[in-house]
């Protein structure tokens, strides 16, 4: 079978896995604080254009976006996400057993609108009974989102914005991150995403890594003691070298976005190849994720050779199904899911 049903059926890119055997013997301190962090730390705080952002490696992406989100937040606060967010849809309620409230807006496309906070946070401070109710502390976007869409550079600027009037912190999820800033249709670049959002995490696990998150602060408020808050949530890897290695080699002679967009390129050609067959496509991603609207028939003959991701019903007859490439995804098999899907 071939898998495009998510985006780390493989483990780890093989420079990485060549630099840990490599190092493998070397004795370095634990933590986080070995030379191969310290230079991971460098690399990412240059691609950013901030030398002066803290960068902090974690494990997984649930595990940094509850970290992250609880340190923010006061007691009585919540975050404010997209209904169909991350956070709010396939996280396990890991958020709300941090004690905070996901506050979802309605997405359209995925996305969500800096007129929707201010709308939000002015009823909230026009309610009388307000102290009853969660107080939003934050928001919370995913680039790319959920569904594999883009925020223009317009549309970040407008939400930032919104962020900065009601004085709540913006955090971005960027699990897929290489991904989104190698679609043909970005605006936005790393730099963009460093001076807009006050913190923000590169996604490694999905994007060429055996696992790991690169978190980033910009605003300066938010770095004083993070390091305690991660080892709270157990989130402080002893052999943290296994994470700055990662990183410290996928940010390496434009490593980590060659692969990601390699990843992109299949992504568009499959779903040209679903248009071309007249086959209709949910949503419009440029991203490594594609969402097609198949019949069962056609979903039954795909199966035969293919593992996918069934999203959700579309109607009696039709379902959402998901197709997604990585880093690791070869060209032979985009190539023969490319002429089964003419031949459906």
């Amino acid at each position: 079978m071939i898998h495009f049903n998510c985006d780390y059926v493989e483990a780890g890119h093989p420079k990485i896995l060549e630099k840990i055997v490599e190092s493998n013997m070397e004795q370095l301190p634990g933590y986080g604080v070995d030379h191969y962090c310290d230079s991971a730390r460098a690399k990412i705080q240059a691609a950013c254009k901030k030398t002066n952002a803290d960068v902090h490696f974690m494990v997984g992406g649930t595990q940094t976006n509850l970290t992250a989100i609880s340190a923010i937040l006061r007691p009585y606060q919540g975050v404010l996400a997209a209904d169909e967010g991350h956070i709010a849809c396939h996280e396990t309620g890991a958020i709300e057993a941090t004690g905070h409230k996901v506050l979802p807006l309605p997405a359209v496309n995925g996305l969500i609108t800096g007129d929707q906070v201010r709308e939000y946070c002015h009823h909230h401070l026009a309610d009388t009974m307000r102290e009853h109710t969660v107080q939003p502390g934050m928001v919370y976007i995913s680039f790319p989102t959920e569904i594999g869409t883009l925020y223009t550079k317009e549309q970040l600027i407008d939400l930032s914005n919104a962020c900065h009037e009601y004085d709540l912190p913006l955090y971005i999820d960027g699990a897929r991150l290489g991904y989104g800033l190698t679609s043909p249709d970005v605006d936005v670049t790393l730099e963009d995403i460093a001076d807009l959002s006050d913190m923000f995490y590169i996604g490694g696990t999905k994007c060429g890594a055996l696992m790991g998150e690169a978190l980033v602060i910009t605003n300066e408020s938010l770095k004083k003691d993070f390091r305690y808050i991660i080892k709270e949530h157990g989130a402080l890897l002893a052999k943290g070298r296994l994470l700055g290695i990662q990183f410290d080699v996928l940010f390496e002679d434009n490593l980590y976005f060659d692969i990601c967009k390699k990843a992109v390129d299949y992504s568009i050609a499959i779903r040209k190849a679903f248009e071309a067959k007249g086959i209709e496509m949910w949503g419009d991603s440029s991203t490594n994720q594609q969402f097609a609207i198949l019949t069962d028939a056609q979903m039954e003959t795909l199966s035969k050779k293919y593992v996918y991701q069934e999203w959700e019903k579309y109607d009696d007859t039709h379902t959402i199904i998901r197709f997604c490439t990585s880093w690791g995804t070869k060209e032979e098999n985009v190539q023969e899911l490319l002429k089964d899907i003419a031949a459906l």
